[in-house]
């Protein structure tokens, strides 16, 4: 059977609080663990007006006192924004406080606009070029392998599983390189999908991490008891793509709106059908066979389930009949 994780962007609804989309998260969290999802991530976003999970390992801390089984942890951090030492030290508290459950998904992007990266970082100095030297420097802080000739406190010796996350074929390069395993963005950026998936498992070397490939992809699913109710609660997130890409600017989630993709035209519905390809919206048996054919097509190890949808019990739903459809593959 394949895998299968959860993505949470902590999303912040129109109308709603950061508060809340907390509170929402350690509620869906502990729903997915019963349901079976092998792992709980969220991701490093700022300056997002719809995304409450900035604070990433604040958020996961969060998580993890909400939860006791599942791993928890970030997909991603966008190591560029960080010293590496600072990473380990957090994610080093993290598998203090929860051990044996805690993952650290790295990317390269800067999760933001050149504005916000700026305030992040205070200037741009730092090279995204240097992220396999920053992700080796973060590796030798875990081993506490005295390479650095620094000790991490709290994160030397810490049992943190790295993850390399990438959208492109720099990541899947890296991350064979390495010999850990990873994770494509196919859920908003497929077009390099069946590329990367190819360049990591012919070119992985295995390592003391990993003896062989672990692919897991990024799927979108918006399931509900009927093929229509589904196609409506997935509007929420398609109004978001759309703003995002029109205009550069996040949005706080908004509500759903009945008869979204007629109104758009046929140029954005084509950029919503390319963006969103790698999804699943539907009842229960539309959901199941469109995975089905996701799994087929990729032979992905593990998938990492993500939606976000306005109603909060009509999300825990959609992983219910989510959870079932890939037990049942």
């Amino acid at each position: 059977m394949t895998a299968y994780s959860l993505l949470d962007l902590v999303p912040i609804l129109q109308g709603g609080s950061a508060r809340q989309s907390l509170i929402n998260a350690a509620d869906l969290a502990r729903h997915a663990e019963g349901l079976g999802f092998n792992r709980y991530w969220v991701a490093e976003h700022h300056g997002m007006p719809g995304i409450a999970s900035a604070a990433t390992s604040v958020v996961i801390a969060h998580i993890g006192q909400a939860t006791s089984t599942i791993r928890i942890g970030a997909g991603g951090i966008m190591l560029p924004n960080h010293a590496p030492l600072v990473i380990a030290e957090q994610f080093g508290t993290l598998d203090a406080l929860f051990p044996g459950r805690i993952d650290l998904g790295l990317g390269r992007a800067p999760g933001s606009d050149q504005k916000v990266a700026r305030a992040i970082r205070r200037t741009l100095d730092s090279d995204a070029n240097a992220f396999p030297q920053d992700v080796m420097e973060l590796q030798s802080y875990f081993a506490d392998d005295g390479r650095t000739g620094i000790r991490a406190v709290p994160g030397g010796g810490a049992d943190v599983r790295l993850w390399i996350l990438g959208s492109s074929l720099f990541g899947a390069q890296l991350a064979a390189a390495l010999g850990l395993p990873y994770a494509f963005a196919s859920h908003f950026a497929p077009g390099l999908l069946d590329e990367a998936v190819d360049v990591y498992r012919r070119t992985f070397r295995p390592s003391a991490a990993l003896e062989k490939p672990h692919v897991m992809l990024g799927f979108n699913v918006f399931a509900a008891d009927s093929d229509d109710e589904a196609a409506v609660l997935a509007t929420s997130q398609q109004q978001a793509f759309v703003a995002i890409r029109t205009t550069g600017a996040g949005i706080e989630l908004p509500p759903p709106v009945p008869g979204y993709l007629d109104s758009l035209g046929p140029q954005g519905a084509a950029m919503l059908s390319q963006v969103l390809s790698a999804s699943a919206i539907g009842g229960p048996e539309k959901v199941k066979a469109q995975i089905a054919a996701f799994v087929d097509r990729t032979g992905a190890d593990e998938l990492m389930i993500t939606s976000a949808m306005y109603d909060h019990d009509a999300r825990k739903r959609s992983l219910s009949i989510t959870a079932e459809a890939i037990r049942s593959l």
